[in-house]
């Protein structure tokens, strides 16, 4: 597929890094990628996705504006308040970049449709807020065989993480996934949440854009990938540290002795 005069342009700055050039940018232009939570995360990351030229981005978002979300969450303003996250973020998307596709899904992920809606994509943003969830999202992920770009934020601290599972490294064992790091669902109000605890607004364009960033790696095959390993930034002290994740023989999904063979352990 070659690229047309506009898109010449409009790509330019890309086609010149030797990294992602014609070729690369016709990767991102045929990808399909899926976030998960339009809020403070999914927000930064699908506008640099949209403005990078990928080519479909679907949004999963069951939740609609509110005023306290605008301190961090860019791709809503003041009249989408009441208005549907994936409307107000689709319609954001289309002013950086109309050639891009979105598509809304407005709905909760759940054990009976997330293999159905991730499978539609090559590769998954996962910002979401909850830790059923995102289990939710790394299960899924794995079973549909989908790279997973994983980003979380505390009050003042954030974290990315790339997760391929499905595949096996040097020793032949499997590679990390979200239950190699988080082991189990913390107990119930165990972890404060955002509204409980608050959060620096700018953080999550911060640990957002890191997380296009990864995406766009993943896709183009630029540079280092982050699978098997854990991005850490603390904004108090503005310091990155990455930590190299182990392959746990106990894991429920990946393990020696697996446990979870399908999605039925999140069916409510």
């Amino acid at each position: 597929m070659a690229l047309n005069d506009e898109q010449l342009e409009r790509y330019a700055r890309h086609i010149v890094l030797k990294e992602i050039g014609g070729p690369g940018q016709q990767k991102l232009l045929k990808a399909r990628v899926l976030i998960v939570g339009a809020g403070g995360l999914g927000s930064p990351c699908l506008i640099y996705l949209a403005a990078a030229g990928v080519g479909t981005i679907g949004v999963v978002d069951s939740d609609t504006v509110s005023l306290s979300n605008l301190q961090r969450q860019i791709a809503h303003g003041v009249a989408d308040i009441g208005r549907a996250k994936t409307e107000s973020a689709a319609e954001a998307a289309a002013r950086i970049n109309p050639d891009v596709k979105i598509v809304q899904h407005k709905e909760r992920l759940t054990a009976a449709n997330a293999l159905d809606i991730i499978s539609q994509y090559d590769l998954v943003a996962d910002g979401c807020d909850n830790f059923a969830t995102r289990f939710l999202v790394n299960d899924a992920c794995y079973f549909a065989k989908v790279p997973l770009v994983s980003a979380a934020v505390g009050q003042f601290e954030g974290q990315v993480a790339t997760f391929r599972a499905f595949e096996r490294d040097a020793e032949g064992n499997p590679k990390p996934n979200y239950r190699d790091f988080v082991g189990a669902t913390p107990e119930p109000g165990s972890v404060p949440t955002c509204e409980e605890a608050g959060v620096m607004g700018a953080l999550t364009g911060v640990v957002g854009s890191l997380q296009a960033l990864e995406v766009i790696k993943e896709i183009t095959g630029a540079g280092t990938s982050l699978a098997g390993k854990l991005l850490i930034y603390d904004a108090l002290d503005t310091r990155f540290r990455t930590v190299k994740l182990k392959w746990d023989p106990k894991n429920p999904l990946t393990g020696e002795n697996p446990t979870i063979t399908d999605l039925s352990i999140h069916a409510v």
